[in-house]
């Protein structure tokens, strides 16, 4: 990569940029005009190097908000990003813990005398915080080697509003094991383990949450012994008193008048010419047009003559690439005098800028490439909780009183909680006196059976079949090993006929694909996101699948958004490069329609034809694609049922998608398999249905999951309340007061309309638009465009937007009468917010007398419950709790599923398939 002057340090020292810095200094106000949107984040990160005082950038709403921090963490990525206040609009609603808990650790930065740069709303600065002597007040320092008092300590976590639980799982909770404490403070990145030998501190460790295991050791810590989610109910100001005599204040259009800098944006009247060099004058920072400079074959020469014109005249040209791949894609289009002169960058620009004062350009890869990114990530002060994994099995801290367990080696057994009992010998006969935490279960007789928690693995949730509950285990007698005998024998015969299936697709020969080429190198270099760790992982298990001559047939599991269609694009390119065809079947038109969009995107740099077959389309088109597919000059197809009806031929099929796997019939699984025997086939679900999820986890269907969220991605807060217009209107407003789009599903036609009407007399403001799926031909698809460009805040629909829909501004969703839809529908409706980094919320509906029985209260409190990113698997776990597992894996193996529980009985299963 070429060497290159700083970027910050070059534009500093121009002479109109130095005089401003010079007023600023000196204590006067400065107003910078025609200072586009892309690059104020630019000269904040300036003024912030060059002024050596704490800088509070004050924006207009929280969508400007992280915008501008998104860009400005690539100048100064030390930058503070202070969360708004973010309470529900219902009775009795608290605030977020993990805003509440980002919000204390900069504020406990601001008490501190160091440098930084904060970035905030204009209506943060009149929140009511906590006091810097009162946050002071409520710290208690840990030192490793200093003597600690455990049972003040405790004493103090219960008065601050610390949850006293079996195992730490969210902030505000501590946890006890003998001499171990373990903490989550509403202030700390992450949990911390302290260990006690006697009464001195033995380790303090940071701790990884889903794993249980340490991750840092610490040789001090301090704990925030005040509850962050009531609001420290101590001296409280506001934000506005933490400002500074000597602080400088930036207001990036919130209107803020006493701010020291004003940041004016757009150059009115200024006309861009072919030669940026005169476009703008010295003091502007302009940005580009979309689509001045797109290195396609038409507009390439005009981008290489503009940069021939910036060399000869003595300008600095930066380029910034997303990623490695892209700067040598880039170096190989520009002619070698040109590439000489280009200093390229990694990192992420939305769009570029030019200052002719310092004759600086700066352009992004949206520019060059034409695509303009959703500003999706943000850099949180606080790792997000559950950034790394989330475990799919159900642990015991998900168990309630009362629930039935199985015990492995004693049976079935009524879990009753936690309880502290002494270790060992009391004080007075020469032990500790310590106690330590154990699980208490139930068995027949009114036996009790207490279990360390290190021998919690031995335990599961009893899922069986149906409502019929089994009698609790005897203990001691031999019935449970009986029982599990016969069993073991009957799955014994049960797997052999599962490998039998498996050895047969074992055997068949498929199309092998070859390994990568440079396209598809390029094509994956050209991905907007960073991919996760587990989305690595399932990309490179299909590409090995593809390249084996075995058909594949492979489930990828993982939740709504966290990236399942980014595989099978990949794959499907593959496929196409290949020489194959693809065939992508999807259970909505409406969804079909956003795959054809966002497959044609993402591979309109290639010449690679992508169609849409679904009731949109008219006859002719349909014709058409037909004909296409018979010939082979269609390469990619994507379409609902109407993929499996009986005219559809293809010239040469390799690969086949099936997306929302949950939504097709058994039928239709059974047509695909007998349509497409011996081609490709790949698997998207972020509930699975139980059956594919166990023929999965036996080995009879390979499994990838992607349990990684994408980076700082934030749970979905769920409500749960009963009908009320107030709330209506309170979360419509509260939405469109920070720029972003309602979901309101309302799953009944004839009365919809009357609700649109209500809705606009609730929100006369509100945009409202209406979608259901018995709409004319055409017009749905308009309503969808529509609420997709923004042009609407409220979309009031049906269930069509259940599956797939990805409008990361829409991050809130009314779902009227939600006791109507299953569980994994309700999981599957929640997902469609919370797709951006915005806090998202899903409310969900019942009639006040719903509100407190009944199986539709059990599958609302579940959805609750599971409010954890990456639970798609609890949930089609818990969906069989409450369904019952039916018949599965066969009306045969019923009875043993009732006897021993459905968890052991799939145990059980995977020992016998790897006998």
């Amino acid at each position: 990569m070429t060497p290159k002057p700083d970027l910050l340090d070059l534009i500093g020292r121009s002479p109109a940029m130095a005089a401003k810095l010079a007023t600023l200094r000196a204590g006067e106000p400065v107003v910078f005009e025609h200072v586009n949107d892309s690059a104020q984040p630019f000269l904040a990160a300036l003024i912030g190097r060059q002024i050596p005082r704490r800088l509070w950038i004050v924006c207009a709403n929280m969508r400007a908000q992280e915008s501008f921090h998104n860009e400005l963490s690539h100048w100064f990525p030390e930058a503070l990003f202070f969360p708004e206040s973010d309470v529900a609009p219902i009775e009795g609603a608290i605030p977020d813990p993990e805003t509440a808990a980002e919000r204390l650790a900069i504020l406990e930065k601001l008490a501190g005398k160091a440098r930084q740069i904060v970035v905030l709303t204009h209506a943060s600065l009149n929140d009511r915080v906590p006091t810097a002597a009162a946050l002071k007040k409520l710290e208690v320092k840990l030192v490793r080697g200093a003597r600690l008092d455990r049972e003040k300590l405790i004493a103090q976590l219960d008065r601050a509003g610390y949850e006293h639980v079996a195992q730490v799982s969210a902030r505000g909770q501590f946890a006890l094991r003998g001499g171990i404490i373990d903490v989550f403070s509403f202030h700390h990145a992450l949990p911390v383990r302290i260990e006690l030998f006697d009464d001195e501190i033995e380790s303090i460790r940071e701790f990884d949450l889903d794993q249980q295991t340490s991750v840092e050791q610490l040789q001090d810590c301090k704990l925030l012994l005040g509850d962050a989610v009531d609001g420290l109910k101590k001296t409280t100001t506001t934000l506005r008193d933490y400002l500074r005599p000597d602080d400088v204040t930036v207001d990036a259009g919130s209107g803020f008048t006493q701010a020291q800098v004003h940041l004016l944006a757009h150059a009115q009247g200024v006309d861009l010419q072919e030669d940026y060099s005169t476009a703008f004058d010295d003091h502007q920072l302009g940005e580009f047009e979309a689509g001045d400079f797109v290195v396609d074959e038409m507009k390439r020469e005009r981008f290489f003559s503009q940069l021939r014109q910036w060399r000869e005249t003595g300008w600095s040209v930066y380029v910034f690439c997303n990623n490695e791949g892209e700067v040598e894609r880039l170096t190989d289009l520009l002619p070698s005098v040109e590439a000489d002169a280009v200093h390229f960058t990694i990192g992420t620009l939305s769009r570029g800028f030019a200052y002719p004062g310092a004759k600086v350009a700066v352009i992004s890869d949206s520019e060059l490439f034409g695509r303009y990114r959703n500003n999706r990530a943000r850099g949180l002060v606080l790792k997000r909780v559950r950034e790394q994994s989330s475990r799919v099995q159900i642990d015991f801290s998900d168990l309630a009183e009362d629930e039935l367990v199985v015990h492995l080696e004693h049976g079935i057994a009524r879990y009753e909680g936690m309880k502290s009992i002494p270790r060992g010998l009391s004080v007075e006969e020469g032990g500790t006196g310590q106690s330590e935490e154990v699980m208490v279960l139930a068995f027949a007789n009114d036996a009790r059976l207490y279990v360390p928690l290190d021998q919690s693995f031995l335990i599961s949730k009893y899922v069986g079949v149906g409502r019929r509950n089994p009698p609790l285990s005897v203990l001691g007698d031999g019935k449970w090993a009986k029982a599990k005998n016969s069993a073991e024998k009957a799955v014994f015969d049960y797997a052999a006929r599962l490998l039998s299936v498996h050895a047969s697709r074992e055997t068949a020969k498929g199309h092998a694909f070859g390994p990568d080429n440079k396209w598809l190198r390029e094509f994956e270099a050209s991905f907007l996101y960073k991919e996760t760790p587990d989305q690595l992982t399932a990309i490179a298990a299909t590409k090995a699948d593809m390249e084996s001559e075995r058909p594949m047939d492979r489930l990828i599991c993982g939740d709504v958004g966290f990236g399942k269609t980014e595989v099978a694009i990949r794959a499907a390119f593959k496929a196409v490069m290949g020489g194959k065809q693809v065939a992508i079947l999807v259970p909505t038109t409406v969804l079909a329609q956003q795959h054809y969009q966002n497959f044609r995107e993402r591979m309109s740099d290639y010449p690679i034809s992508v169609d849409l077959l679904s009731r949109f389309r008219s006859p002719a088109q349909q014709r058409k694609t037909l004909e296409g597919l018979r010939d082979g000059s269609v390469d990619i197809v994507i379409g609902t049922h109407r993929l499996i009806s009986k005219d559809i031929a293809f010239k040469d099929l390799g690969l086949v998608v099936i997306d929302e796997e949950q939504r097709f019939g058994v039928l239709h699984k059974e047509k695909f398999k007998e349509l497409f025997k011996l081609v490709d086939m790949l698997t998207l679900s972020a509930t699975p249905i139980p059956r594919t999820l166990y023929l999965s986890l036996m080995g009879a269907k390979d499994m990838s999951t992607i349990e990684t969220p994408p980076a700082n991605r934030i749970p979905v807060e769920t409500l749960i309340c009963p009908y009320d217009e107030r709330v209506i209107r309170d979360a419509i407003n509260r939405e469109m007061g920070r720029q972003g789009q309602v979901y309101f599903l309302h799953n009944r036609i004839h009365s919809i309309e009357n609700l649109r009407a209500k809705v606009k007399l609730l929100c006369p403001k509100a945009r409202v638009l209406v979608g259901h799926g018995q709409m004319e031909e055409g017009q749905l698809e308009e309503v969808m465009h529509q609420f997709v460009k923004g042009d609407a805040d409220v979309l009031i629909s049906t269930t069509i937007i259940e599956s797939g829909l990805d409008i990361p501004n829409a991050n809130t969703i009314i779902i009227d009468r939600a006791d109507r839809f299953g569980l994994a529908d309700l999981y599957q409706l929640r997902g469609r917010v919370g797709r951006a980094q915005s806090k998202a919320y899903a409310y969900l509906m019942l009639p006040r007398d719903m509100l407190t029985v009944g199986e539709a209260r059990k599958r609302i409190n579940a959805i609750k419950q599971y409010s954890s990113l990456g639970a798609g698997f609890k949930i089609a776990m818990r969906d069989l709790e409450i369904r019952g597992a039916g018949n599965i894996l066969g009306t045969a193996q019923s009875g043993h599923i009732v006897t021993i529980g459905f968890d052991l009985y799939c145990s059980l299963l995977r020992q016998a398939i790897a006998k």
